[in-house]
């Protein structure tokens, strides 16, 4: 998403949309590149290596049963 760009919002359906052509979202994704990690040194960069998601939980072994 760009500054800029419309999304619809419908509260009932509890979704979110980016409201741009399909082209133009196409384009965009090819052109992505991953950003460099913040840290890559320490604790932070460990912890941005192995932790998952928020909403996965934010652990670091996530195929831990319970």
């Amino acid at each position: 998403m760009k500054n800029g760009d419309p999304i619809r919002i419908d509260a009932e359906r509890r979704e979110l949309t980016l409201a741009i052509p399909a082209k133009k979202l196409s384009a965009r994704r090819k052109a992505w590149k991953k950003p460099a990690p913040r840290y890559t040194r320490g604790v932070l960069a460990k912890c941005a290596a192995h932790v998952t998601s928020a909403s996965l939980g934010a652990v670091t072994d996530d195929d831990l049963k319970l």
